[in-house]
């Protein structure tokens, strides 16, 4: 059990005229569960990894200390027993090949005996609920899949201060609910300080500690009545869609027949028919790991498949590929995997090149990008962004280039409602300008009722339509 205390801190990225982190104090109390939430791009991950030692800080910009010994005087063989961090995107922390592997391999960072690794191994599975995962490999999972392993890694770490940078962004709402009383188990039976980050604020409101708000640099408590009219946002009736079931007569832009998806020997959808719908936008939601991303590796012919998909009536493994891909374009759940060029300038210039250059003026751009939060970092490094900014910028590219159907995997990973509501409205204006078809995963839902029309859910290895139907 160790308290966490932040005084004066004051961080600076390079080539950035103002600092992310600003004079900045708080303490996060021993044993207790911190929720800190904030805009995205605020500073909420570099606190974090302040915190956690991963990045560079002197003395003269402030102290970060544990139980009042300062992190500096904390010696090296000590530190990941002190303190332990899972990314936001957890696939970056990934060395080895397996689950197992990557336990093993963590374990044996930290010294432990080899005969004591197995048992600790289970107990951190068996703790999360991923028994089934432990001799799968690492890139075969899904990216909930994959934040669940960060976290049972975190778990047999046994360190006391644990720091989790949007662990759920990419869980299914029902794992979310029981890894979140996983995290206050941790906190109520063994003792951890958490910190935890997240933009999504539902199902916090009966187990939060403390919620802070990280804002222009600085980190303010929340009273609880300030604190429960946050949670407020995130109730149930303020996450939910009214989707459409679709009628029998809409036009279908891809069909799948007898379609069925497998992974190794796990049959992930058994064989069926599959309309997806033009001009429209359909959500796709499953349980992690029920192949929803395999889908879309599928729909975009990067993937293996079973049965016949066609686009527009055409077979597609007979539409050349180079004309295929600027039909039916995938947004990759991993923004940073898209990307390939190094400034943001560089990036927009090459989907500018490619996409509808005409219908996108510099003057337009420039108010894309101010709308988006992202004015003035054009000559920024594409990985120094935050998670959140990096999804904005990987979306408004996607969008440049504007393909008559656009795959997203769980494009809004990483944003605050306000940048949520933002994208959601870019999103509406260029499909309604495009003609546009939207088919996206997506597990966070709120703000998505005025997009989606269509919801499509993949559960024991089948997809239906499920929603209101028109003669209701």
């Amino acid at each position: 059990m160790a308290v966490v205390n932040v005084n004066h801190l004051t961080y600076h990225y390079p080539h950035q005229p103002e600092p992310v982190l600003n004079d900045l104090s708080v303490t996060f109390p021993a044993g207790k569960f911190s929720l800190l939430t904030g805009i995205s791009g605020g500073g909420k991950s570099t606190l974090l990894k302040l915190i956690a030692g991963l990045l560079p800080n002197s003395d003269n910009h402030g102290t970060i200390a544990f139980d009042g010994q300062p992190w500096t005087s904390i010696p090296v063989s000590q530190r990941a027993q002190t303190v332990a961090m899972l990314f936001q995107e957890p696939s970056l922390q990934f060395t080895m090949d397996t689950v197992e592997n990557e336990c093993r391999f963590v374990l044996e960072n930290l010294q432990v005996a080899p005969d004591a690794m197995p048992d600790r191994i289970t107990t951190a599975l068996s703790f999360i609920g991923i028994t089934n995962l432990r001799h799968r490999n690492l890139m075969t999972l899904s990216g909930g899949e994959q934040q669940k392993v960060a976290l049972a890694i975190i778990v047999a770490m046994n360190s006391d201060v644990i720091l989790l940078d949007e662990p759920f962004a990419s869980i299914d709402p029902a794992a979310r609910q029981i890894l979140l009383n996983k995290l206050v188990a941790l906190c109520t039976d063994h003792g951890k300080t958490i910190v935890l980050a997240d933009h999504d604020l539902s199902g916090y409101a009966h187990w939060v500690d403390h919620l802070a708000v990280l804002e222009a640099g600085q980190v303010t408590l929340l009273t609880p009545a300030e604190t429960q009219a946050r949670f407020a946002k995130f109730v149930p009736e303020k996450l939910a869609i009214h989707p459409m079931i679709p009628s029998n007569d809409a036009a279908t832009v891809l069909q799948g027949t007898q379609l069925g998806l497998t992974q190794g020997d796990r049959v992930l959808l058994e064989p069926q028919g599959l309309p997806l719908y033009e001009h429209k936008t359909t959500l796709i939601t499953g349980p992690n790991g029920s192949g929803k991303s395999t889908l879309f590796r599928a729909l975009v012919r990067l993937g293996k498949y079973q049965g016949v998909l066609t686009y527009q009536g055409t077979n597609i493994q007979k539409i050349r590929q180079r004309r295929y891909a600027r039909q039916v374009s995938l947004m990759f759940q991993t923004a940073a995997a898209q990307f390939l060029n190094v400034t943001v300038a560089e990036e927009l210039a090459l989907s500018l090149k490619y996409g509808r250059s005409t219908d996108f003026s510099a003057e337009r751009l420039d108010g894309l990008l101010t709308r988006l939060g992202l004015n003035g970092r054009q000559d920024q490094v594409l990985y120094s962004l935050s998670s959140g900014q990096q999804k904005k910028l990987q979306l408004l590219c996607m969008l440049i280039m504007a393909p008559p159907v656009l795959l997203l995997d769980e494009p809004f990973k990483g944003l605050d409602l306000a940048s949520v509501t933002t994208v959601v409205a870019l999103l509406r204006e260029v499909q309604a300008e495009f003609n546009l078809t939207l088919i996206l995963v997506s597990h966070q839902l709120s703000g998505l009722d005025e997009l989606v029309d269509y919801h499509l859910k993949l559960d024991d290895q089948h997809l239906q339509y499920v929603g209101v139907s028109h003669e209701s």
